[in-house]
């Protein structure tokens, strides 16, 4: 099969990959850029482990072919980071063990951020819902919950205290 080339932008890095038609996002993100935070859970969406934001919008990155993030902006769980230091939402994971294999957890954090960008206080049942496509064998969920309403109230903290 032929080679294309696409031209995403990661993480605020502009990238130039050689691919061919019938790969993933996911693959490529994985494979040629080596940003393995992104997780091949099912390969068929169902899980939400594979997620990154793409132009704005979260996405099953196993169901995206990398043609069609052609010209893309993708956030990657590592491009969460601010600065080089885990974000408060990352940190909010951390403390309240949002996480325990960390399988789901890249998924986890990536819904979250883009329920949180659209929604900095979140109600718990705004939470599960967002949260809905993505799956968790490990926490039962409660964890992850709390993890997010942390994060919302430090940003809440924070906006206030500017």
């Amino acid at each position: 099969m032929s080679k294309i080339e696409i031209q995403i932008c990661v993480n605020g890095e502009e990238r130039v990959v050689q691919t061919t038609p019938d790969r993933t996002l996911l693959k490529v993100l994985r494979e040629d850029l080596n940003l393995t935070g992104t997780k091949d859970g099912c390969s068929q969406g169902d899980c939400g482990a594979c997620l990154v934001i793409m132009d704005g919008k979260a996405v099953n990155s196993c169901l995206v072919l990398a043609a069609q993030a052609d010209g893309a902006e993708i956030v990657t769980v590592e491009g969460l980071a601010e600065n080089g230091e885990l974000s408060k939402l990352q940190q909010a994971f951390a403390e309240r063990w949002g996480f325990q294999c960390g399988f789901c957890t890249p998924g986890m954090l990536i819904s979250s951020y883009v329920l949180l960008q659209s929604n900095p206080d979140p109600t718990l049942e705004e939470i599960k819902k967002a949260l809905a496509g993505n799956l968790c064998r490990c926490t039962g969920y409660k964890p992850i919950f709390d993890s997010v309403q942390m994060a919302a109230e430090v940003n809440q903290e924070v906006s206030h205290d500017a």
